[in-house]
C-alpha cells in the first residue's frame, strides 16, 4: 500500500481501461426498466401479496444458498466468467416474466435473477482488486468501487424516472425488452473485463471446488485481520440495507402526501449516492475519525427518524451517507486483509452473513414494528451503530494515500 510520503504517478493505462468498464458494467446491471413496476405486473397476473411475499423469500434464498459456493466456484475457475454468466441468466429471468406471465414463470425468474446475482457477488470484487493490485494501483480499490457503487445509484434512478413514459408507450412488454438488453450489455462488458491470475492462483484438476473452498476456509480461521474485516463488513452491511427497505414505510409515517414520499426516499438516495463519491476523502480519516463519523451518523438517523416530520430526512439522509462510505471502507479493508488465493471465496463468506444479518434485521422490524412506530423501531435497530463505531475506532485503517486522486 501506498503512504503519505509516496504520492502515485498518474495510473497506468490499464487502470482506467479497468475502471471504464467497471463503471459501464454497473451502469448497465442497475438500468433495469422492470425494476419499479415488477411487483405490479405480478398483480396484474392474479398473484396475491402473500404470494409476491414468497416469491420474494425464493429470491432471497436463492441468493444466499448459492452465495458461498459461486464464490469458490469463481476462485476455482474464472472470475470472469462469473461475471460474465450472471447477468445472462438475470435477461433470461425478465423474459420469462414478460413472455410467459405465470407463477411459475415468475418464480423461474426469480430464481435465475438469484443466481446471477450470487455469481456476481464476490467475484466482482475479487476480480478487481486483484487487477488492480496487478498493475500497482490497489490502493485506488475503495475509490474506484465507490463511484461503481454511485453510477448504479444513478442508473437506478434514471431506469426508475424512465420506466412511467417507457410502460405508456409500450407496456409490461417494452419494459421487459429493455431489461434483457440492459443484462445482455452488461454481460458484454463483463466478457471484455481482464483476468491474469497467477497459475498458482488458480487450483486445477479434481478436486479444485474442495480445495479453493478450504483454502478460503483456512485464511477466514487463520488470520485475525481477515476475521475482524469480515464481521465489521457484514455488520455494517445488514443493518442499514435492511433499514433502507423501510425507509418509504418511514417517509409515509410523517403524514405526508404519497406523491411526497419518493422525494423524501429520494433525499436518502441523494446520501448514498454521495457517500458512494466522497470515498476519496473518507480514506484519509483515521480509525477514531472515521468511528466518531458512525456514531454521528447513529445519532443523525435515530433522530431524525424519531423527528416524525419530513424535515428530519436530511438527517436520515446524511446518517446513510456516513454508513454507504463506511460499507465502502469495510469492503475495501477486507480485500487489504486476503492475502490467499481464495479472495472471492472470503468475499462471498461475507455476502453470506450480511443476507444473513439482512434477514435478522427483517425479523426484528416485523416483530418491534408491532409495539413501536416506524420511528422508533428505526431509532432502536440503529444502535448497533455506537458499537460498531467503537469496532472501527479501534481496528486501524488501512494504509492508504493521501495524495489527490487524478
Amino acid at each position: 500500500m501506498l503512504t503519505s510520503s509516496s504520492c502515485p504517478s498518474p495510473p497506468h493505462p490499464g487502470v482506467r481501461r479497468i475502471e471504464r468498464k467497471l463503471y459501464a458494467y454497473a451502469g448497465f446491471e442497475d438500468f433495469v426498466l422492470l425494476y419499479p413496476v415488477y411487483a405490479l405486473l405480478f398483480a396484474e397476473h392474479g398473484l396475491s401479496t402473500a404470494e409476491i411475499s414468497l416469491l420474494f423469500s425464493l429470491w432471497s434464498l436463492t441468493g444466499l444458498v448459492l452465495e458461498v459456493p459461486s464464490g469458490v466456484w469463481a476462485d476455482a475457475v474464472s472470475r470472469r466468467l462469473m461475471v460474465t454468466a450472471g447477468p445472462l441468466l438475470s435477461a433470461a429471468g425478465f423474459a420469462l416474466w414478460v413472455l410467459t406471465p405465470s407463477y411459475v414463470a415468475f418464480a423461474a425468474g426469480f430464481v435465475l435473477w438469484g443466481v446471477g446475482g450470487a455469481l456476481r457477488s464476490g467475484a466482482m470484487e475479487a476480480l478487481v482488486h486483484d487487477e488492480l493490485e496487478r498493475l500497482g494501483a490497489a490502493s485506488r480499490y475503495a475509490r474506484v468501487m465507490g463511484r461503481a457503487a454511485a453510477v448504479s445509484m444513478v442508473a437506478t434512478a434514471t431506469a426508475t424516472a424512465a420506466a412511467a413514459p417507457a410502460f405508456a408507450l409500450g407496456g409490461h412488454g417494452l419494459l421487459g425488452a429493455a431489461s434483457v438488453v440492459a443484462c445482455l450489455l452488461c454481460a458484454a462488458v463483463g466478457a471484455r473485463l481482464p483476468e491474469h491470475r497467477a497459475p498458482a492462483a488458480v487450483t486445477s484438476g479434481r478436486g479444485a471446488y474442495a480445495a479453493t473452498l478450504r483454502a478460503g476456509l483456512a485464511e477466514v480461521r487463520g488470520r485475525r485481520p481477515v476475521r475482524r474485516a469480515l464481521m465489521l463488513s457484514i455488520v455494517l452491511t445488514s443493518v442499514w440495507g435492511a433499514l433502507d427497505e423501510y425507509v418509504p414505510l418511514l417517509a409515509a409515517a410523517t403524514g405526508v402526501g404519497t406523491a411526497t414520499v419518493p422525494l423524501l426516499v429520494l433525499v436518502v438516495w441523494i446520501g448514498v449516492t454521495v457517500g458512494s463519491l466522497l470515498v476519496g476523502p473518507g480514506e484519509r480519516l483515521s480509525a477514531r475519525g472515521l468511528g466518531a463519523a458512525v456514531a454521528v451518523a447513529e445519532g443523525a438517523l435515530a433522530a431524525g427518524a424519531l423527528s416524525g416530520r419530513a424535515a428530519g430526512f436530511v438527517l436520515v439522509g446524511f446518517g446513510f451517507l456516513v454508513l454507504q462510505l463506511a460499507d465502502i471502507l469495510a469492503d475495501a479493508r477486507l480485500q487489504e486483509s486476503i492475502t490467499g488465493p481464495s479472495r472471492a471465496t472470503v468475499t462471498s463468506l461475507a455476502g453470506l452473513g450480511t443476507g444473513a444479518g439482512t434477514l435478522v434485521v427483517y425479523g426484528a422490524y416485523a416483530a418491534l414494528s408491532g409495539h413501536a412506530s416506524h420511528g422508533v423501531v428505526f431509532a432502536l435497530l440503529a444502535l448497533p451503530y455506537l458499537a460498531v463505531a467503537v469496532a472501527v475506532a479501534r481496528a486501524g485503517r488501512p494504509g492508504t494515500s493521501d495524495c489527490s486522486d487524478p
